[in-house]
């Protein structure tokens, strides 16, 4: 946290050294990204990631969408553009923020000088990515609608503070669950630490994982008050399913 000498900000134990949050997902086929933080640059080049086959978008939201631009080398790997995969609440965010990358000029201009990028329109519905089954899951987020993802028996739901009980039926039966868990206190658009608990505690996966996490919580400490299956994420965490 900017301008902040707390014990976790000011903490040596590198898991309380956060970047926005981010998942990539790797298999025979390619990488999946879900989100294209503010960090993708320096988070793409720690994790050795020289390519991205497509990204996947929770929701419209600057942490999770402002390092779009860092995308700009993978097309030319590519051989074309980038799909990106959200609803038309992104698209048309990304649009705004992003209008030079979107121009009927930049469709001119080589792939090393904007991001080559095409939409992919999701629903409700689920759809296929590198030959993997997406299910979005609808998420509360505030006043803000939000999409969290399952993959086989992984899901991923950050920026949440209510799941809809449609939405719990679609977690059921998981092996790993990463669910936003933001800080001790309440707040009006995350889970906090207790409330994530609980939505871990209902759906009963083998595992589950809180991430989003703000400077309110140290790794080391508050793992140690944490269940069994629950661990906190830190950056880096890599995991097979």
């Amino acid at each position: 946290m900017i301008g902040c000498d707390c014990s976790v900000c000011t903490s040596t134990d590198l898991r309380n050294h956060r970047y926005r949050c981010s998942v990539l997902i790797a298999n025979a086929y390619g990488n999946i990204l879900i989100d294209t933080g503010p960090e993708l640059r320096l988070q793409l080049l720690r994790a050795k990631i020289g390519i991205v086959h497509a990204v996947l978008y929770t929701h419209a939201h600057a942490d999770h969408m402002y390092g779009l631009d860092d995308l700009r080398p993978i097309p030319r790997l590519l051989g074309g553009p980038v799909p990106l995969y959200c609803n038309n609440e992104v698209e048309r965010m990304l649009r705004k923020s992003f209008s030079y990358a979107f121009s009927q000029e930049a469709e001119m201009l080589s792939s090393g000088f904007l991001p080559k990028l095409v939409f992919r329109n999701i629903t409700e519905a689920p759809f296929t990515v590198l030959n993997e089954v997406v299910t979005p899951i609808p998420l509360e987020h505030a006043h803000f609608n939000v999409f969290g993802f399952r993959i086989g028996n992984v899901a991923y739901c950050t920026d949440v503070n209510k799941i809809p009980l449609d939405s719990m039926k679609k977690l059921e039966g998981l092996d790993i669950l990463i669910l936003d868990a933001l800080r001790l206190r309440p707040h009006p658009a995350h889970f906090c630490l207790d409330e994530a608990l609980e939505v871990i505690d209902r759906l009963q996966p083998a595992r589950a994982f809180l991430t989003h996490i703000s400077h309110d919580i140290d790794h080391e400490a508050v793992s140690k008050t944490l269940p069994p299956m629950v661990e906190l994420a830190y950056d880096g965490l890599s995991f097979a399913f």
